[in-house]
């Protein structure tokens, strides 16, 4: 018969049956009795299994007996138990019994150490065909098979002879070496047999108590972590309120200093306070319902009974002072004057705390993105959302949608801007931001441009900031009506964009000698509205005084950096005007505020960006460095 290759160990029924025919024969059983080494005898049967067409070693063979009579000893004991239900644990219970049922009676020393062998095979644990780790030595004394020399408990028991050993008695002739034989065997047995029931415990301690063990374990572990992160964040708000509150004493110290040494405004000089400092720090405030809280909400100011100097946190006379001390030193002090108003533009930005929910530090919409301008929206949304604020919304065609949204899955993208009722899906999201950046990638086609006209004119409605660049510059361009006096807009036109929108309203040549004068005289026509000129120094104002930002940038001009600045500042202007509602600044423009923090941010980002990329810098090497750039310049 030819022989079947069986190379795995799984065995099937018939060749189960024929491995039992085979070890069921009474010199199979007869060589077994009393023996532990029995390797000869699993050659024996691997041999006959052999003849009759299964190809399997003696190890194999091994194994799967003592599999089978693990089942039967697990089966047995569940029969007695269970009213016969063992035919579940085992499938040929019935031969088994009938062979290990016709096996001679062992003497005491067998009967130990066949029970030892079986009790050990009941309690091991391993799968059917797995491996024992006590059984390494079975081919030990003829030097086969994959396993090491035999171990310590095996050298115990005599070699039987092959082919059929005989059962070993004593007579009373060498009765006198027995004692010796006796004292040894014990010597060296018992250790072994006690680590053996040792490991019987072991086995029997149920599962289901280890696992409630280690349950209970995790949830101390995870309770305790828990508690910790706790702790560690209420111990980062106490830290950044105390640094809060510090920024604050020092913009009023600074502001008393420079009353001090004015002689033009002697009633600007703050009266000497009776109060400590610590007083006029502000305060954590629960009194406003969630709903209608500010980024600035949990900060109130102490009420005129507690503070003497309580009218003026920071006094308009002196915020004034200060500005127009930069303005008539000139540019010889625009290094100082930075220094000046970045710790306003500080104070502006909130804290984090826990204590937030999310969107309350800024919920940022953007119109624009059309089918070929893509970027700019994608880079304003970005940089909102990397300098702080908490949702950004992209407002744009239903070509482009699919491409920014491929950009960023941070970015909430609504195709709509080319639809027919594009400013009705627009005007019910309105009540949800802060503010709007208008232009990015809007594109001139008279529709987007008539759509966007109409969302300015809501937003105005709402009073809320608007920040207007690239296209839409070009619909102010055309129609200065749109923004024209509304105090919340902020308008940041390159030097071709002022060029176009200053011939337009002056009907006359831009006169590039002087920028500081032309950009007072665009802004005083615009309603007075805030105007950031981008150029070697940003020039900022209002219509009364110009501001420049000399924050160090770098000769390299790529395309979406005036993006990355529209973003920035509709996230400060929102903070800068929910600041100065809380009556964290007085006296100065919010508006002004925010584009110089911009402005210097954006600046710094693109110096950093240089020192890395330097020629071949592009708007998203800037983008990754708006964090490092924020907190060297805003939180340090």
């Amino acid at each position: 018969m030819q022989a079947t290759t069986t190379r795995g160990f799984l065995w099937s029924d018939v060749e189960t049956r024929t491995l039992l025919n085979i070890w069921g024969e009474q010199d199979i059983q007869t060589a077994l009795d009393g023996n532990f080494r029995n390797s000869f005898v699993y050659r024996d049967v691997a041999r006959r299994l052999g003849a009759m067409g299964f190809d399997r070693t003696p190890e194999q063979c091994r194994v799967r007996i003592k599999s089978l009579k693990r089942q039967f000893l697990l089966a047995k004991e569940g029969n007695l138990r269970n009213n016969g239900q063992y035919h579940k644990i085992s499938k040929f219970y019935d031969i088994m019994e009938s062979i290990l049922s016709s096996r001679a009676v062992l003497d005491p020393q067998e009967m130990m150490i066949e029970g030892g062998a079986a009790g050990e095979e009941a309690v091991d644990g391993l799968e059917e065909d797995g491996e024992d780790p006590h059984d390494h030595d079975v081919y030990s004394e003829t030097g086969e098979g994959p396993y090491p020399a035999e171990t310590e408990v095996k050298l115990e028991y005599p070699t039987v002879p092959i082919p059929i050993p005989v059962k070993v008695t004593v007579s009373n002739n060498n009765s006198s070496l027995k004692p010796h034989n006796n004292s040894s065997h014990s010597a060296t047995t018992t250790p072994v047999r006690a680590a053996k029931r040792t490991r019987k415990r072991r086995a029997n301690f149920p599962m289901e108590k280890l696992m409630e063990q280690f349950l209970e374990q995790s949830a101390q572990a995870e309770d305790g972590f828990y508690r910790m992160e706790e702790q560690r964040q209420q111990a980062e708000d106490r830290r950044r309120e105390a640094e809060h509150s510090r920024e604050l004493h020092m913009l009023q110290m600074l502001g008393q200093m420079f009353s001090s040494i004015s002689t033009s405004r002697p009633s600007s000089v703050a009266t000497p306070c009776k109060a400590p400092p610590a007083a006029r720090a502000p305060v954590i405030s629960s009194a406003s319902p969630s709903h209608t809280r500010g980024p600035f909400s949990h900060l109130r100011q102490p009420s005129p009974q507690t503070d003497c100097c309580s009218q003026k946190l920071l006094s308009s006379d002196t915020q004034a002072l200060v500005f127009e001390r930069y303005h008539s030193l000139g540019s010889a002090s625009q290094r100082i004057m930075d220094d000046d108003i970045l710790p306003l533009v500080k104070s502006v930005i909130p804290p984090l705390t826990s204590k937030k929910h999310k969107g309350q530090d800024g919920r940022i919409g953007i119109i624009g993105g059309c089918k070929d301008y893509t970027g700019a929206p994608y880079f304003a949304a970005i940089s909102a959302l990397k300098v702080g604020a908490d949702l950004s919304h992209v407002f744009c065609t239903k070509d482009a949608a699919t491409v920014i949204k491929s950009y960023s899955p941070e970015l909430i993208v609504h195709p709509v801007l080319d639809s027919p009722n594009a400013v009705e899906e627009i005007d019910k999201w309105l009540p949800r931001l802060h503010s709007l950046v208008v232009g990015p990638g809007l594109g001139r086609e008279d529709v987007l441009l008539r759509t966007a006209k109409e969302v300015i004119e809501k937003c105005k409605a709402r009073d809320i900031p608007i920040v207007i660049d690239a296209d839409g510059l070009w619909l102010v361009t055309q129609q200065p009506s749109v923004i024209q006096g509304y105090q919340k807009g902020i308008l940041t036109p390159n030097f071709m964009e002022f060029t176009r929108l200053y011939e337009a309203l002056h009907h006359e040549s831009f006169d590039s000698s002087d920028y500081q004068r032309s950009v007072l005289q665009l802004s005083a026509m615009m309603g007075n509205i805030t105007l950031v000129l981008k150029g070697e120094q940003d020039l900022i104002t209002d219509g009364s005084k110009v501001y420049s930002c000399s924050v160090v940038g770098s000769g390299r001009r790529c395309g979406g950096q005036g993006d990355l600045l529209s973003g920035s500042m509709g996230v400060l202007a929102h903070w800068a005007h929910a600041a100065s509602t809380a009556g964290i600044i007085r006296g100065v423009n919010p508006s002004m505020v925010a584009a110089f923090g911009a402005c210097a941010l954006t600046r710094q980002c693109n110096s950093q960006a240089f020192q890395h990329h330097g020629r071949s810098t592009t708007t998203s090497d800037m983008i990754q460095e708006i964090g490092l750039a924020f907190k060297k310049l805003f939180e340090s």
